[in-house]
Parts: C-alpha cells; sequence; structure tokens
C-alpha cells in the first residue's frame, strides 16, 4: 500500500471512475511490472516446461493473495526497480487489483494441478490466458481481473 499525496486526493480523475472502492491504495508502476515478470515467467514455464516455474508463480501469487509481501520475490523485484528508478507513485485502488491477484492465484492452483496430472493442453490453454492477462497489464494498463471485479460489483446490485 502507498500513501496518498494531498494534491492526489484531490484529484480523483487520476483514478478510475468507480474509485475509491477500497481506501487502500497500490503503484500502478510496481503491478505492472509484477505483471510483466509473470509474463516472462509464463513464457519461460510454457517454452521449457519446467515445473519450477510454476512453483515461483504460484508461491508468488500466495503470498501476494496473504499480503505477505516480504515473501513475494516479484513485488520485491518491481519495487526495487520503481525505488531504483525513482519513479513518482502512480496511485490505483488496491480492490481490484487483489482480486486480479486471486484470480492469478486460481489460474495457477489449476496450472499446476493440471501439469502434474499430465494435463499439458489444459495447463497451457490457462497459461497462455494468464500470460495475455499479465501482457494487457504490462503494456497497456488494462486490467481483466479488475473489469471482472467491477461487473461483478455492478451485478451485485442487481441479484
Amino acid at each position: 500500500m502507498i500513501e496518498i499525496p494531498t494534491i492526489i486526493q484531490r484529484k480523483r480523475s487520476l483514478l478510475s471512475p468507480s474509485c475509491p472502492i477500497s481506501h487502500s491504495y497500490v503503484d500502478s508502476h510496481v503491478v505492472r511490472l509484477i505483471a510483466l515478470q509473470v509474463l516472462v515467467l509464463g513464457v519461460l514455464l510454457l517454452t521449457f516446461n519446467m515445473l519450477l516455474f510454476g512453483w515461483l508463480l504460484l508461491w508468488d501469487f500466495l503470498m501476494r493473495a496473504l499480503r505477505m509481501h516480504t515473501f513475494s520475490p516479484l513485488r520485491y523485484i518491481a519495487t526495487t526497480i520503481v525505488r531504483t528508478a525513482k519513479l513518482p507513485p502512480k496511485p490505483c485502488d488496491e480492490a481490484p487489483k487483489r482480486f486480479a491477484t486471486y484470480l492469478g492465484l486460481t489460474f495457477m492452483v489449476f496450472i499446476m494441478l493440471f501439469l502434474l496430472l499430465s494435463f499439458t493442453f489444459s495447463a497451457r490453454v490457462l497459461i497462455t490466458g494468464l500470460m495475455i492477462c499479465a501482457a494487457l497489464e504490462a503494456f497497456f494498463d488494462y486490467c481483466v481481473g479488475c473489469k471482472i471485479y467491477h461487473y461483478t460489483l455492478y451485478l451485485k446490485r442487481y441479484l
């Protein structure tokens, strides 16, 4: 979580239209760098079919989902890069990103289950889906999990 400067608090237009959902924020630069690392590890997993990359992704998603950020290697690398590059904080709402993390964790549980059961085609389809979502986040700042989150909140009002 990051602190929101008072200037940004006054300019809610920097955040998505439905913000704030939770009053916690994360740095978008860190989120996008994590997505880039997920994409790279997904490519390595698809290319070399080494379970080590899958276990690393599963561990990282689990640590971030449990809010144990100090044990997340991808988050550590991303925050180190952001700090070293001295990028100014770019806040975004934490709740949709957390939901996207839970979706990523669910994907990774099924991917590893399929790989361990030798259902490689099913695992490759899920890895590809995860990589597409990570690429959209990393390169275009488009979070598929966040969109699903907003639609579930919208539908929840009518159910």
